[in-house]
């Protein structure tokens, strides 16, 4: 990992943010019907989050909020499409805080990461659940742990893509358990957690709400929760960190965020309305039915939680050795 493109990624938000700062807003806002991209596949926590938002932000602006999927390259396919889109607040990315980080690993982009996008705000955060297939002989996280050190390298974990946030969520569990198991990349989270159901690969970090109905199935079989408490949809599960790694944690954080040239006063209502619409019970209540929380937070919070993102994300990449793509 080189270290000139990781600073390059930590200072994406505090450049692209600086970008919009001068700009003034021209003519009414919002002017048309809103499209906001969810780089991401249907049904998972991020797609169940920006459609959550959507919906509230239509209603406040008597807008149609368009909740447009485009998954693939852990993210990149979906930002680059709002890239391109016109800087007038009417395209939005929901994407995953650890935005910088995914950066940091693709070799080229289409697009430059620190000046193609500012940040508009938090939105939501989510645990994942550790699980494995059912034919792995581990009944929980030191048991699994043991497995692997008397095989190393057999035991592979799938995620979203390389630079997604299961992605760097094994790594850190290998990094942590002192393992070594064998990054497989797919397509998004959903081809990710078919894998994994198909015996394709032996564990993955999964959301939630994909997660919950697969495990009830027998499909899967969860064995801890991603973060430093436990998961109220599952309080029996114990966290790695208690299972036997102090520590351990790990959270999939949801952000907004725009095209760059977005005229500040535009970012500023986009962003209250949105904390508006996280602070509303129903929404509130709905999200966490599906294991996310909803957070919400100014442009500059957002810059600083990606600041440790990167900080964070970087050390794994360093001592896992994830190569460039």
């Amino acid at each position: 990992m080189k270290a000139s493109a990781l600073a390059t990624s930590a200072a994406i938000a505090v450049l692209a943010l600086a970008a919009a700062s001068g700009a003034s807003a021209q003519g009414a806002f919002p002017s048309k019907n809103l499209v906001m991209i969810v780089p991401y596949t249907p049904g998972g926590s991020a797609d169940a989050m920006s459609r959550a938002i959507a919906q509230r932000l239509g209603a406040a602006w008597n807008r149609t909020v368009v909740v447009d999927n485009r998954p693939g390259a852990s993210g990149m396919i979906g930002t680059e499409m709002v890239t391109k889109a016109e800087p007038d607040g009417h395209t939005l990315l929901g994407h995953t805080s650890s935005y910088p980080a995914t950066a940091a690993v693709r070799a080229k982009l289409p697009f430059d990461p620190a000046k193609a996008i500012i940040p508009v705000g938090m939105t939501a955060r989510a645990p994942m659940l550790f699980a494995i297939h059912p034919s792995v002989p581990a009944k929980n996280i030191k048991e699994l742990i043991a497995l692997a050190k008397k095989n190393p390298g057999k035991f592979n974990y799938g995620s979203s893509g390389t630079g997604g946030n299961n992605h760097f969520s094994g790594a850190l569990f290998a990094s942590a358990a002192g393992i070594k198991m064998q990054h497989v990349p797919y397509k998004g989270g959903g081809p990710s957690a078919t894998a994994l159901i198909a015996g394709e690969t032996a564990v993955s970090f999964v959301d939630v709400i994909t997660a919950l109905p697969q495990a009830k199935a027998g499909r899967l079989r969860p064995i801890a929760a991603s973060t430093a408490k436990r998961t109220p949809l599952m309080p029996d599960l114990p966290t790695i960190a208690e299972s036997g790694l102090p520590g351990f944690d790990s959270v999939t954080s949801f952000a907004m965020f725009a095209p760059a040239g977005v005229p500040r006063e535009i970012i500023a209502r986009v962003n209250r309305e949105t904390v508006r619409a996280l602070g509303a019970g129903d929404v509130k209540d709905k999200l966490r039915a599906q294991g996310i929380d909803a957070v919400g937070g100014t442009p500059e919070e957002l810059v600083a939680h990606q600041k440790q993102e990167t900080a964070k994300w970087g050390k794994v990449i360093r001592e896992q050795g994830i190569k460039f793509e």
